[in-house]
C-alpha cells in the first residue's frame, strides 16, 4: 500500500497516511481533525543497484551452454601446452 500525503486547509498541516488506493474514507488531520486535502505525489523513485536486474541474469542454463559452445575451446596458453609436452 502506498503512502499519500494530506494537507489540512483547516491548520496548513501536512501529514503522510499509508492507505490503500481503493480507500475512499476523509482522511482527519492528527492535530486539528480537520479533513486532510489529498496532495499530488511525486511518484516512486528507486534505482537498481546490485546483480539480478538484466536480463542477461536470468537467463536459462540451456541459454548459458550454448553461448560456451559458440565460444568454442579455449587457447591453450604457452605454459599449459609446455606441461602438456612434459608428461
Amino acid at each position: 500500500m502506498p503512502t499519500y500525503e494530506y494537507e489540512c486547509p483547516r491548520c496548513g498541516r501536512m501529514f503522510e497516511l499509508f492507505t490503500s488506493m481503493l480507500d475512499e474514507k476523509e482522511k482527519r488531520c492528527p492535530k486539528c481533525r480537520g479533513i486532510g486535502k489529498k496532495l499530488p505525489g511525486s511518484g516512486a523513485g528507486f534505482i537498481f543497484k546490485g546483480s539480478g536486474f538484466y536480463s542477461t541474469d536470468y537467463r536459462s542454463e540451456k541459454y548459458h551452454k550454448e553461448k560456451e559452445k559458440e565460444k568454442g575451446p579455449l587457447k591453450e596458453t604457452k605454459s599449459e601446452k609446455k606441461k602438456k609436452l612434459d608428461k
